[in-house]
């Protein structure tokens, strides 16, 4: 097996400021067969990357014009008005991995984000704790394509 890692990264520039801009930064790694062709392995790449830079203009709102709409994220825990301790985060390892699981299941970024926001209550899986992290990496994994608990099912 091969692996191939896709990046895209894109700056932003911050409206009023000069000299300012904002950078949005996307990468995936998936593991393709050494068996390919080299013209396979090509158009594997391209579309590979194709993918994660479609996925990140998606998420800006830029795909297709020229006026950018940014979302700002959602406030933290840190800066809640609450004083219980924070959970961790998700770890790197466990977005990337809930990257690959939804990619092979066929979610682009903007279907796993509106898993993490429909689901968990954030906007983006890096937002997302290293429980809540764990409990979609299952549900994934499971490989049926429901991504959505038992009880919020339609019966």
């Amino acid at each position: 097996m091969l692996r191939l890692n896709a990046s895209y990264s894109k700056k932003v520039p911050i409206e009023g400021q000069e000299y300012s801009s904002q950078s949005y930064h996307a990468s995936v790694e998936v593991e393709i067969p050494d068996s390919l062709t080299p013209e396979q392995l090509r158009e594997r790449i391209h579309d590979t990357f194709d993918l994660v830079r479609r996925s990140v203009d998606s998420e800006l709102g830029s795909a297709g014009s020229d006026t950018l709409t940014v979302v700002p994220p959602a406030p933290s825990q840190a800066q809640s008005t609450q004083a219980a301790p924070a959970e961790p985060t998700a770890s790197p390892k466990q977005v990337q991995y809930l990257t690959q699981l939804a990619l092979r299941q066929g979610l682009d970024l903007r279907g796993l984000n509106l898993i993490c926001r429909d689901d968990f209550g954030v906007q983006t899986t890096e937002a997302l704790t290293r429980r809540q992290a764990s409990d979609l990496i299952d549900r994934l994994s499971k490989g049926n394509g429901n991504t959505r608990p038992a009880s919020r099912r339609a019966a």
